[in-house]
């Protein structure tokens, strides 16, 4: 038996009562984060615009949690799986679920959309305007441009025995036809499908001279279209005109096994994903109950899968407002984030490296300094390889064009590209192929795991040897998402920590064993262990009365053994504070389980993305960074790496800037244990703290 900790309970004793009414469930844990990003919308200090783009960032959420999550539910269910997980909760319990509180959570969109944000828009003169509201000069405007640029590319389908009910592409906009009158060949009509093509635009400006009260007017082509419907149907009367949207699933399936060229599968898989299994039917309020209940039997769908919007179809369009408006005063003050100051005053990056390492916490910190670094290297006469992971990098991206251009000048290139990133497959199939086209050696990464690592490797020759400059991040090269995602990134000439790494590309080409790695933790292998390790170091600390504590930040926190060992430290005495973004299946706050620990989402400007994990160690603080969240894909089916913060002064700055994040008392939402999250106010006559307007005030100072 262990030994008693300090507040008298038995460890195993208390560990046997952990049972699923201490895991809250992945789905419903899930949409509570996208509900904090919706209630972002609702901040009335913040600028409108960036409302409205909380509010379309939470639309989008939505789509990808029915195609993902919602999908795969409704899969397991037809494969008849019913298995649990630590919460017990099944699929079809699940569902149960999730479809009352998707309802309410869209209800809650739209009646923001409506009755808040565009009377503001209006009255700040950024006008969305509806087919009632339109003026003669307008419509006569409209019916032009339908005339020239819409009309030519609709193909509406009248629904007959030799014009079945026609395939509809995920996601894309339809609108359900009800028509009068006999048709062409004498017969009587009924119904007809409008498909609204892609290649459209979602929204149009109107002609400043068209908007005589002045501000600026924005139409949705799919208002313009449903307003000139007629024009679709000569001699016949349309007398009903509804939009919908259906939402499939997403997930590709491909037998990585079976399959001779993953490229190959997965660009066949691609064409099937616009066709999958229907999850969600989206209608327009106004739409007859007899047209909702043809469109549900056509998908083969349920009223629980139905969901009536008082409003456009997919909020998501509504981004175009934002920009089209061109109106900067309703938007977030620009920021110019700098290199670090030890960057600025050499030239050579590689100097820099080799005298210190560099710990850059982005958007704060410029992605630029990584760019530069590659671009550096991809032109240096004495750099001789270069070896990189790509996860997402975005279209048009500056870090592929430097790896093409190191490439043409002799340098080995190497890239493992995940091609199964989810909803990225397609770029990063165009992506290998234009890599391959330039003598770039492309790996897909391993069977059955996703490479997930943030890894770049530099070999140059110095003086007669070769020296590893290495660059290891919590997220993508990705130039675009740097600006608005927060990641850290460590750029070190670490002989250890590169070959390390080296180790670690050696085994993703070779497929190879590892040997035993100095420095790094790596998934699927020894990350899992090794954060369980320091968890176990901490209890021990606890129970022999020294202080004890973990300091922890991620995106999700949902792996069973790391939650259970979480649970075992607080019994043990360990104080631990969370900082996790999105989902979290610990229960904190339960007395005698989990009353040392606190749970914290921080959702503001920039989307938390760094995954930094503090450990005390009896005053000698352990810092790690990683590419995995706790979760159990990213310890057993992904390769990931969790690198240590080595030096004194970054160990400082990452533990100074996790403050931050526990001293919010203005965008982090604390979990409590009955599950309710509960956005933290500042106390009376205490000073409003936000983490991410901290950071933007000390930018570059690290």
């Amino acid at each position: 038996m262990k030994e008693l900790n300090c507040t008298g309970i038995n460890p195993e004793e208390t560990m046997s009562d952990i049972g699923a009414e201490h895991f809250f469930n992945r789905e419903l844990s899930l949409l509570a984060f996208h509900q904090r990003v919706l209630s972002q919308a609702k901040v009335e200090h913040l600028p409108l615009l960036e409302r409205l783009r909380f509010l379309c960032i939470s639309a989008s959420n939505i789509d990808e949690f029915f195609e993902v999550r919602v999908g795969g539910l409704k899969e397991r269910l037809e494969a008849g799986i019913h298995t649990t997980g630590p919460d017990n909760l099944g699929p079809a319990e699940t569902l149960e679920l999730i479809n009352h509180r998707a309802h309410e959570l869209v209800t809650t969109q739209y009646q923001l959309l409506n009755d808040q944000l565009l009377p503001l828009l209006h009255t700040a003169g950024v006008h969305l305007l509806k087919r009632s509201a339109w003026s003669k000069a307008q419509k006569q405007w409209l019916h032009a441009q339908f005339e020239d640029e819409v009309l030519p590319l609709l193909s509406p389908m009248g629904l007959d025995p030799a014009h079945p009910f026609p395939r509809i592409l995920n996601k894309s906009l339809n609108f359900i036809v009800q028509l009068e009158g006999k048709d062409a060949f004498g017969r009587n009509s009924g119904m007809a499908i409008v498909p609204v093509p892609r290649g459209l635009p979602d929204m149009i400006r109107l002609p400043n001279e068209l908007m005589p009260d002045g501000g600026s007017g924005f139409v949705f082509v799919s208002s313009i279209i449903h307003e000139f419907i007629d024009d679709l149907f000569y001699g016949i009367t349309p007398v009903g005109c509804y939009q919908f949207r259906v939402t499939r699933n997403s997930e590709l399936f491909v037998d990585e096994e079976e399959s001779g060229d993953l490229r190959r599968a997965i660009e066949g898989e691609l064409v099937y994903r616009q066709y999958g299994d229907e999850v969600r039917l989206e209608v327009a309020e106004n739409c007859p109950d007899v047209l909702v209940n043809f469109l549900l039997k056509q998908f083969e769908m349920t009223a629980a899968d139905l969901y009536r919007v008082d409003g456009p179809v997919n909020l998501n369009r509504l981004n175009h407002i934002i920009e089209l408006a061109e109106r900067a005063d309703l938007e977030f003050p620009t920021f110019n984030s700098n290199a670090p100051r030890a960057v600025q005053k050499k030239e050579s990056l590689f100097e820099v490296i080799r005298k210190q390492d560099l710990l850059l916490h982005h958007p704060f910190d410029s992605f630029r300094t990584v760019v530069e670094f590659l671009r550096q290297a991809a032109k240096d006469p004495q750099v001789l390889a270069i070896k990189q992971t790509l996860y997402r990098t975005g279209p048009n991206s500056v870090i592929v064009d430097a790896l093409v251009t190191a490439a043409k000048a002799g340098k080995e290139v190497t890239v493992i590209i995940e091609l199964r990133a989810r909803f990225d497959e397609e770029a990063n199939v165009a992506l290998s192929a234009k890599l391959q086209d330039v003598g770039i050696h492309v790996v897909y990464g391993v069977v059955g795991y996703k490479t997930h690592a943030k890894m770049l490797l530099i070999a140059r020759r110095e003086n007669g040897i070769l020296r590893n400059y290495v660059h290891l991040g919590t997220g993508n090269y990705h130039t675009r998402t740097s600006r608005i995602y927060t990641d850290y990134g460590l750029l070190t000439a670490n002989e250890a920590v590169g070959d390390d790494v080296y180790r670690i590309f050696l085994q993703l080409t070779s497929l190879g064993k590892v040997a035993k790695m100095e420095h790094l933790l790596h998934a699927p292998f020894t990350l899992h262990k090794g954060m369980m390790k320091r968890i176990e170091q901490e209890i021990i600390h606890a129970r022999d009365g020294k202080p004890a504590r973990i300091v922890a930040k991620m995106n999700s926190l949902y792996e069973e053994h790391l939650v259970r060992k979480l649970y075992e430290a607080s019994q043990a005495g360990v104080e631990i504070d969370l900082i996790v973004r999105g989902v979290c299946q610990l229960r904190p706050g339960v007395p005698g389980i989990s009353d040392r620990i606190r749970v914290r989402s921080v959702v503001g400007r920039f989307l938390e993305h760094t995954r930094v994990y503090v450990f005390h160690n009896n005053g000698d603080p352990e810092v790690w960074a990683a590419s995995a969240d706790w979760m159990e894909r990213n310890m057993f089916h992904r390769v990931e790496t969790g690198f240590p913060i080595l030096y004194k002064r970054l160990k400082e700055k990452v533990m100074r800037e996790l403050d931050y994040y526990l001293q919010d008392n203005c965008e982090a939402w604390v979990l409590e244990s009955d599950g309710e999250y509960y956005l933290q106010a500042p106390p009376e006559g205490e000073v409003r703290f936000s983490a991410q307007e901290k950071l933007l005030e000390t930018l570059t100072r690290s």
